[in-house]
């Protein structure tokens, strides 16, 4: 009779991953990176915030623009799908630090720089 070994999914795993390991050098998704964090001046985009004393913090508009330029060069160019990859894909997760913007956060952004 055959044997298998035995799996569980009630068993819990811990997998750490960093981050930063993810985005490779030489890559796209590394390359979008670090134009965003050292070459582009974000702060066109302070004053559409107005949340200093009031509301919710909003998303880093670098995080939604690497998001943003990486799911245009893969193809998506929906919010939607540029939402579930930050869900679901590693390399989005890397960019975005594991924050997962709405899609209406994404279309907002998107529409907002028009």
């Amino acid at each position: 009779m055959a044997q298998y070994k035995p799996y569980d999914y009630n068993q819990l795993i811990m997998i750490p991953v960093s981050l930063e390991a993810q985005l490779i050098a030489g890559t796209l998704e590394h390359t979008i990176h670090m134009v965003i964090e050292n070459e582009i001046d974000i702060s066109i985009f302070d004053e559409k915030y107005s949340n200093d004393e009031t509301g919710c913090k909003a998303y880093n508009p670098k995080s939604l623009l690497k998001s943003i330029l990486l799911g245009y060069a893969r193809g998506k160019i929906g919010s939607r799908k540029i939402e579930q990859a930050c869900r679901e894909n590693i390399i989005f997760m890397a960019l975005t630090c594991g924050q997962t913007p709405e899609h209406s956060t994404i279309a907002a952004f998107v529409s907002s720089m028009v």
